[in-house]
């Protein structure tokens, strides 16, 4: 069985023969010289090598006819109009056998007899450069060796002369390319079909290269959804196979964008469509790109089965003139396009079908890790570890499975449940580097001083975070709340209270990794780019595997000002989004400052836990004494209960420590009183304290 390749060459090369025909017709009288014996003029007899090859080609095409024309007599050569009848039935028996490339285009684009040919005219030095010579002798002119509308208008039957107007598809969809150097009138300009087309007519299909750059395929070979996310889908699959089908832009709103692509993926994988993604950022702002790109793309759906996904991300915080080129290219008619937001964009809402892309539910997170959590080690308690990852990690199915699969390759002498534990951490902090500094927790609850009181809320804090899922979900009171989700922490205090170090003991007790927030990173002199900066921040922690630590949180959740100029009213507008943030957010904020009553007032309601860290008495700061330094340090004589009563914070007392480490280690000694004491005599001048040398030597243990 012959294939379509086979049957488009055949009826190409049959093409290129009655084009070739008609374009030897045009020649003048002149440039062809008769054979003996007979005045007609046949169709190519030329006196250089090159041509009188050509006419031999020529000799066997029409001797392969297998419908001789009736009105030939023996030893009569025929005449170029019974050629050109002969070669018009070869045409169109090899176009009956299967639609031919150029066909397919003639039916897409709906071009007419005459463009269909004025394409063929103009892809015709592609295939065989002896047309550039054929077309300088047609138009009698040898310099003039391209095609000309004025040549397709004088070449063809039926010639229209609107083929080439800047509406009809052979400008519009850029089928072909126009030559119009200064006053050159449009008929005489150079014509020739555009490099995506002629690899097209030739039979090769391939994305155009000019949109390989911004248009990334996407892979539908691995896509997972859970049930509420294949509603999602079965909607919108009858929205587009309807009667009257819905042929609007699809506007996919949610929070998680793995979730919003595995829905498009999903449509194209079902419809027999390829995928392809665009971001935003990169789509042309300037008109004419632009308008470039959309009549590219839009032929792009013409020869191919494709679906376009443009990521809008931040569209909410995209300059107006990125959603101003957003909506002009979305005015053109480009197929099945999906445009994947946060938050619907207020500006394409008429123009588009909007529907939300949840995440799966918590109790289909928690299924999916049973099922997986069985097939790894069935003597592991599934459902229990189960709940705990969907409580803490809030990820899609597809981040399930290939949390799964690499915990299998990769299954050490850890418990089955630390491995998926420590990959879910792993797989939810890769977006928070450029934002925020990493802490490797190390201070356990030993290593904490605090009163009880303060110790208890801390642990109440840790508690809320590890058993959530079964207040919220288990016993209902998700079905109540539709925000405060999340959990948020003040602690306050004088520095060296110990701020830091009760944040790194939560995160190490729920072991979750612990980032401390760059202000420098966030906050920017530009108009919206500090609140794009804290929805990128909170939306990579939304993930669970995150603790959010805001070090010095007056600069950024200050009261907000009576405003009296633009620089008041933006700082304010920062404020309140922060506000309306941190009450979604659902992961653990920690704030911490050494000035609380600088915080905006609105800020209280939010907050769930207010933890006040005293500066520490002489009881707590012998403790702090005796723990700050490790058993393998070397020490002498040290009295914990004189070093106490030196007024200094946790913080301070740690410095003290490690700088007569070294001092000691410097001059190879052990740590003793004397050694403290002058480590905590530089320590004091720093903080511009006040000290009595009399009473150092007293608590040095020095007459």
């Amino acid at each position: 069985m012959e294939t379509w390749l086979e049957n488009n060459n055949r009826y190409l090369e049959a093409s290129l023969a009655w084009l070739r025909l008609r374009l030897e017709r045009l020649r003048p009288q002149d440039s062809v010289e008769p054979p003996p014996g007979n005045d007609a003029p046949v169709p190519v007899v030329e006196e250089s090598p090159g041509k009188q090859r050509r006419f031999s080609k020529w000799k066997r095409q029409t001797q392969e006819v297998k419908q001789p024309v009736k009105l030939l007599t023996a030893g009569t050569p025929p005449t170029i109009d019974q050629l050109l009848e002969e070669a018009e039935a070869k045409r169109e028996a090899a176009a009956r056998c299967a639609p031919p490339a150029l066909q397919i285009i003639a039916d897409s684009f709906g071009l007419s007899e005459f463009e269909r040919d004025t394409l063929l005219l103009c892809a015709s030095s592609e295939f065989d450069p002896g047309f550039a010579s054929l077309c300088g002798l047609a138009q009698r002119n040898p310099a003039r060796n391209y095609p000309t509308f004025a040549l397709a208008l004088t070449l063809f039957d039926d010639p229209s002369w609107d083929g080439l107007a800047a509406h009809r598809p052979l400008r519009y969809s850029r089928l072909i390319e126009i030559n119009q150097p200064g006053p050159t009138p449009l008929t005489a300009a150079a014509l020739r079909a555009d490099e995506r087309i002629v690899n097209f007519i030739k039979g090769l299909n391939a994305v155009d290269d000019r949109l390989v750059t911004l248009f990334e395929p996407v892979s539908t070979a691995n896509t997972l959804l859970s049930n509420s996310q294949y509603e999602v889908v079965e909607t919108l699959l009858k929205r587009l196979s309807g009667a009257d089908g819905d042929t609007r832009p699809i506007q996919l709103v949610g929070v998680d964008p793995g979730s919003r692509l595995a829905v498009a993926e999903e449509i194209c994988d079902r419809i027999g469509r390829r995928l392809f993604r665009l971001q935003l950022e990169t789509l042309p702002q300037s008109p004419a790109e632009n308008e470039t790109i959309a009549r590219l793309w839009q032929r792009e759906t013409l020869l191919l089965p494709i679906g376009l996904y443009i990521d809008a991300d931040n569209s909410p915080h995209a300059s107006g003139e990125a959603t101003s080129g957003l909506q002009k290219f979305l005015s053109r008619h480009l197929g099945l396009v999906f445009v994947a937001v946060r938050e619907s964009i207020v500006q394409l809402r008429n123009t588009t079908l909007t529907i939300e892309v949840q995440k799966p539910t918590r109790l289909e997170q928690s299924q999916a890790w049973t099922t997986i959590v069985e097939g790894i080690d069935p003597e592991t308690p599934s459902v229990e570890t189960a709940k705990e990852l969907a409580g803490q990690f809030d990820l899609n199915i597809t981040d399930i499975r290939t949390i799964s699969n690499n915990a299998l390759r990769n299954l050490g002498p850890k418990p089955v449940r630390q491995e998926l534990w420590d990959a879910c951490r792993e797989m939810t902090e890769t977006n928070l580097d450029s934002l925020a500094q990493r802490l490797q927790p190390k201070a356990t609850w030993d290593d904490l001083v605090l009163p009880d009181e303060q110790a208890e809320i801390l642990r109440q804090i840790a508690g809320q975070v590890r058993g959530r899922h079964r207040v919220y979900d288990e016993w209902g009171f998700a079905q109540k709340m539709n925000r405060g989700f999340g959990i948020s922490a003040l602690f306050a205090g004088e520095t060296g209270t110990g701020k830091t170090m009760a944040a790194e003991v939560i995160a190490n007790d729920l072991q979750l990794s612990l980032y401390r927030i760059d202000l420098s990173a966030v906050i920017s002199k530009y108009i919206g780019e500090t609140e794009k900066n804290l929805q990128r921040l909170f939306d990579a922690a939304e993930r669970g595997g995150v603790i959010l630590l805001f070090d010095e949180a007056d600069a950024l959740f200050g009261k907000r000002s009576e405003v009296k100029d633009s620089h008041d009213r933006y700082a304010n507008i920062e404020v309140n989004y922060l506000l309306q943030r941190m009450e979604a957010f659902s992961g653990l904020a920690i704030l911490a400052t050494n000035m609380k009553s600088a915080l905006d007032t609105a800020f209280s309601r939010r907050l769930r836990f207010v933890v006040n860290l005293p500066y520490p008495g002489v009881k707590e700061r012998k403790l702090i004494w005796q723990k700050a330094f490790p058993a393998e340090m070397p020490r002498k004589d040290l009295d914990f209960d004189r070093l106490a009563r030196l007024s200094l914070s946790g913080g301070n007392i740690h410095s003290i420590a490690l700088n007569a480490a070294f001092i000691a280690a410097q001059n190879g000694q052990t740590v003793t009183m004397p050694i403290l004491m002058n480590a905590a005599r530089a320590e004091l001048k720093k903080l511009d304290k006040s000290f009595s040398e009399t009473e150092l030597r007293l608590i040095g243990g020095v007459a």
